[in-house]
């Protein structure tokens, strides 16, 4: 069996590396025990701009902020002909918010994928959240240390209990490490405290020294060990602050001959050495929420009595008498633990012992037989197992919601922009987003989705009439304190305007919304024909295409679309050629709305040029966008020139809408079903199938993010994007019912036929 295993690796200094290592020795050593030579490489995290000097066994290497590498890291353990792969995940190592960037690199991962997760989060961020669970989708297994974790992982993050195995962090085999004494710490001759690892604020190391001077009354033998650096994150920002302070402190209380600070990192074999001669190790961290403790697993493994505070791993591991417990910053408590276990001897060796016991559970030669044992099982899965999805069923979508709809609206109409899912009024309101705001209030009027639906429609509806002027046209922008910020707004705003009223007209809920819808439309009907924004004429057929479907007898409107329609067409005469079928030399923003409006102009016109023209820049488009089984939209950031990559960056969900759009009239006009299927790839954009794998959703906000930026999504949730979403996913619910209409009657006519071939 071939082992890819991607995390951190010696010698680069940190606990992850040093697991990984063990991790690498242990499973070669498990099989060596069975007979067999499972082989193993590792794809190194390396930060920053840092390089090491790695060991063979170290093939390929990451920069922790380049998306790229993640990639070429993903092709080249496809080629290697690894039969599974470990991703050993904490926060912090891999780059992007919150470490989006390794979901690229695992979705393109072609054999089985296993995830020992070293931290799970009580309280995730959205990033953070969505990342373990796209990890916990992908992965065939996953590993933790605690049953806390299996408890966060299926609740917090819904993901199923037979995933998920426990397996602890591993120890060395102490059972074989002399007590060598280690003379540069210079304890001979004294009852020894102490806490290792990096050293940072949240350790707490101030509860232990301001609990010294009680235990040092009754025991001025005692010396407590600080062994370890500054974590390299923490030197980067405050430098030895921390520890300076803690020096301060010892100063303080007059602990100079108690305290003892060694600012080194000890490598493995010198640290199993030193836990040999500490009497009472404390672990006296500041807050609950750590689910994996190494530096607690080594003092267990050890058989060194243990002091904590009840964060989750140590309730955990020192339950049963294995170890004390005291309350987080109660330095009376803990003083009160040591000096009662220095004056009984006995009991602390009896902790040790049961410490010891339970801690050769841990031992690494048996935790790699585990790992490999779960590999072998993992390695065998079913190939139809690896297969990704995209699931076309509407009911596997997030519950449908206006609420971050109504809190962008106000009585004015629907405010641009928002800071995370908070309004931002300072930028006020525009029309483009107020017409399609207009439109999805009445779909979800339409289908009887939310009962404020008209009322919101309204709003929208007299924002527009605000907008309009005397001659015809509209104004865009409008400030929170009500004052018109241009003399005229932009062709796109018109046509995206003339859009939502050509919508009303063909679906008005009453006699009244008809005729204002009609007043403001044939205000503006003069200036359609001479609109030349491609993006502009595309949505005016939108309107018109709307319009005829009430008044299909209106030989001026159809002449405009026609107009309209061929003006379209004269752009893709001048541009296209063999390889570039589109209208123009660039693919910049709403990009499908281009040949959607050709598929909904041949609906009207049964124009055979038309239909020719859309099919083919659909499948341009569709060239464009769909990689490896998701949509990669042109990012805002550069646009896609004739004959250059296109920027992934700025990825905005209105391109998605045009897409779902796009997709779903191509499937009523051909009834070609991978037009179907297209549309709910195009979709689930929305819902993580993008370059980041992390949906665009916020089911805590009930808002869509902007877009997909280099480093995350961006957070900010507003008007543009919310009703893009809510528009794209009618869209789907609208298709998906009118599938489930053509199987019932196909059914009833399947059950005729065979009952008359029975009589």
């Amino acid at each position: 069996m071939k082992i890819a295993v991607i995390g951190n690796f010696l010698p680069r200094r940190c606990g992850i590396a040093t697991f990984t290592n063990n991790f690498v020795q242990s499973v070669l050593q498990a099989g060596k025990l069975n007979n067999e030579q499972p082989e193993i490489f590792v794809v190194a995290m390396n930060d920053q701009d840092q390089t090491y000097a790695y060991p063979d066994i170290v093939t390929h290497t990451i920069r922790q902020q380049e998306p790229e590498d993640y990639l070429t890291a993903a092709d080249y353990i496809n080629a290697s002909g690894a039969d599974i792969c470990v991703l050993q995940h904490e926060f912090g190592i891999y780059g992007g918010d919150g470490g989006v960037y390794v979901l690229a690199l695992v979705q393109k991962l072609k054999m089985p994928l296993v995830v020992t997760f070293h931290t799970v989060l009580k309280t995730p961020s959205f990033h953070e959240k969505n990342i373990v669970r796209k990890l916990g989708e992908t992965a065939r297994q996953l590993v933790v240390m605690s049953k806390m974790a299996v408890t966060f992982l299926t609740g917090i993050y819904r993901i199923p209990p037979q995933k998920i195995q426990v397996i602890h962090h591993g120890v060395p085999d102490f059972s074989h490490v002399e007590k060598d004494d280690a003379p540069k710490l210079h304890f001979e001759g004294r009852t020894l405290l102490s806490t290792f690892g990096f050293l940072g604020r949240s350790k707490g190391i101030e509860t232990v020294i301001n609990a010294l001077p009680s235990v040092v009354g009754k025991h001025p033998e005692v010396l407590y060990a600080v062994v370890g650096n500054t974590h390299p994150n923490v030197v980067k920002h405050a430098g030895e602050e921390y520890r300076n302070s803690l020096k301060q402190l010892v100063s303080k209380h007059h602990l100079e001959n108690n305290v003892v600070f060694i600012d080194e990192f000890l490598p493995e074999n010198e640290l199993e050495k030193y836990l040999q001669h500490v009497d009472i190790y404390v672990t006296p961290y500041l807050n609950e929420a750590q689910i994996t403790s190494g530096t607690l697993c080594y003092a267990i493994g050890s058989g060194t009595c243990v002091v904590s505070t009840p964060y989750w791993h140590a309730q955990e591991l020192l339950a049963n008498g294995r170890g004390e417990l005291f309350g987080f910053g109660n330095t009376g408590q803990l003083a009160d633990i040591i000096n009662n276990l220095l004056d009984n001897p006995e009991h602390l060796q009896q902790m040790k012992q049961k410490a010891r016991t339970f801690g050769k559970k841990m031992y690494w030669k048996f935790i790699g037989q585990q790992y490999l044992h779960m590999m072998q099982r993992v390695a065998e899965t079913d190939a139809l197992l690896l297969r990704k999805f995209i699931v076309n069923n509407i009911s596997a979508l997030p519950a449908f919601s206006l609420e971050h709809i109504k809190r962008l609206t106000d009585d004015t109409g629907i405010i641009e922009h928002a800071n995370y899912h908070i309004p931002n009024f300072k930028e006020g309101y525009c029309i483009d987003d107020n017409a399609r705001a207009l439109i999805l209030a009445l779909m979800v009027h339409e289908l009887n989705l939310d009962k404020d639906a008209l009322q919101l429609a309204d709003k929208y509806l007299r924002y527009i009439k605000l907008m309009q002027r005397e001659d015809g046209f509209f104004h865009n922008d409008y400030s929170y304190d009500r004052r018109f910020l241009d003399e005229i707004g932009s062709e796109d705003a018109f046509g995206r305007t003339i859009w939502a009223m050509g919508y009303m007209i063909h679906q008005a809920p009453t006699d009244a919304h008809l005729q204002f819808a009609k007043d403001i439309f044939f205000r503006s009907f003069q200036h359609m024909e001479n609109i030349h924004s491609l993006r502009a004429m595309s949505n005016i057929i939108m309107g018109l295409h709307h319009f005829l479907k009430r008044y299909p007898d209106n030989e001026s409107v159809l002449k405009v679309l026609r107009t309209l329609t061929h003006r379209i067409k004269e752009h893709f005469y001048s541009e296209a050629d063999l390889q570039w079928k589109w209208f123009e030399p660039i693919l910049c923003y709403d990009n499908a709305l281009l040949p959607l409006a050709l598929w909904l102009s041949y609906g009207v016109t049964q124009d055979a040029e038309t239909l020719r023209i859309a099919e083919e820049t659909t499948q341009f488009i569709e060239s464009h966008t769909k990689v490896d089984d998701h949509i990669t939209l042109v990012g805002n950031n550069t646009w896609s020139k004739k004959g250059e990559a296109k920027s992934v960056y700025g990825q905005q969900p209105i391109n998605a809408m045009a897409m779902v759009m796009m997709y779903q009239q191509a499937y009523n006009i051909t009834g070609n079903k991978e037009y179907y299927k297209n549309m709910y790839l195009a979709f689930s954009w929305f819902t993580g199938n993008n370059d980041l794998f992390i949906p665009l959703f916020d089911e805590e906000t009930g808002g869509c993010c902007d877009g997909i930026e280099k480093h995350g999504v961006n957070r900010n949730q507003g008007a543009e994007s919310n009703i893009a979403y809510q528009l794209s996913y009618l869209t789907v619910m609208n298709a998906a019912r009118e599938e489930e209409k053509k199987q019932v009657v196909h059914e009833k006519r399947h059950h005729k036929v065979s009952l008359t071939f029975i009589e």
